[in-house]
């Protein structure tokens, strides 16, 4: 008879667990896709992500910056403007981010609201 118990479950990964907390709240996954491109003012961003508002997209950029993924610099301008760019850190993400987009391109079906 199988082991059902407690101990016999396989316990998520820590990391996995971390990665999906962050990167599996909406919007996050898109702000980064765009940033993998190059640094972004944040009106440039918030016109190429369709449906943001601009108090989610702050809320956004201000995790990804705890986290240490992104970074916000100020141009003093006139006028001034922010834009964002990722870190090192943020970076390193983009070979996982392409092996899921071929993944996601092989095996799930377009939405008709899809590109």
């Amino acid at each position: 008879m199988a082991d059902h118990g407690e101990d016999a479950c396989k316990r998520v990964d820590v990391g996995i667990t971390r990665v999906f907390e962050l990167l599996g709240k909406r919007w996050t996954g898109l702000i980064i896709s765009v940033l993998m491109e190059r640094a972004v003012y944040f009106a440039e961003l918030r016109r190429a992500i369709p449906g943001i508002s601009e108090r989610m997209l702050s809320d956004r950029l201000t995790e990804l910056g705890a986290a240490g993924l992104v970074v916000r610099e100020v141009d003093e301008g006139p006028p001034l403007r922010v834009s964002y760019r990722l870190t090192k850190a943020g970076a390193a993400m983009e070979p996982a981010l392409t092996e899921l987009s071929r993944w996601a391109e092989s095996h799930l079906e377009v939405s008709e609201g899809g590109c």
